[in-house]
């Protein structure tokens, strides 16, 4: 049996998204984050020395990193949601599976980690912020008409792009992003993306 350690309120929900998708049977051991620091809670350091999710557990292997966890299950079950090595969509797949984690979520989690900081913060908001629009405007140029980050049928980096897409409509920039938020509304209405949300309960990006 496949097992997510699934924290609320995280990246992790796109992980039950993709299974949901693929239509594997899985099971869930569930964190919750601390309610004063937002933080995840010191259980999830007996599964890794990290501490974070998401994790799986595949046939007895533990599995860390969004990104690397995508590319496994879709390797292993929807080769089909990889575009074919070599191509030029599978160049724009690797590209934007790092860029989901890497380049997109640095000024993101920098503008919630500034936010604690009180009266030292708002020195640094001009430049996260424009660093956050730089990123939600790339994203917004990458999507096809299709409403998909690669190819015109859902893919891996549909999965790895929903989390900051979300980040980009939850703060309220759909105004200046339509097609993120196109994006954003499609997938929640896509009936794999409502049963994750059943099985990993509340979401405060949904």
């Amino acid at each position: 049996m496949l097992t997510v350690h699934h924290l609320n309120n995280s990246r992790s929900q796109r992980i039950l998204w993709l299974l949901e998708e693929l239509g594997r049977d899985y099971e869930i051991k569930s964190y919750q984050r601390d309610h004063e620091t937002n933080l995840a809670p010191p259980e999830l350091l007996k599964v890794h020395p990290l501490g974070k999710s998401p994790m799986i557990e595949d046939d007895g292997r533990l599995i860390v990193e969004s990104g690397a966890i995508v590319e496994y299950l879709c390797a292993r079950y929807a080769p089909d949601m990889i575009p074919e090595r070599g191509t030029d969509d599978w160049i724009t797949h690797q590209e934007l599976m790092h860029f989901a984690e890497g380049s997109a979520m640095t000024p993101i989690l920098l503008a919630l980690y500034v936010g604690r900081l009180g009266a030292a913060g708002p020195p640094l908001g001009p430049r996260i912020e424009h660093q956050l629009s730089s990123h939600f405007d790339y994203m917004e140029q990458m999507l096809r008409p299709s409403g998909h980050f690669v190819g015109d049928a859902l893919s891996a980096v549909d999965i790895m792009m929903s989390f900051p897409a979300e980040v980009a409509v939850r703060q309220g920039r759909g105004d200046r992003h339509p097609r993120l938020e196109d994006f954003v509304t499609e997938m929640h209405e896509r009936p794999a993306f409502k049963r994750a949300l059943e099985r990993g309960g509340d979401y405060a990006f949904a």
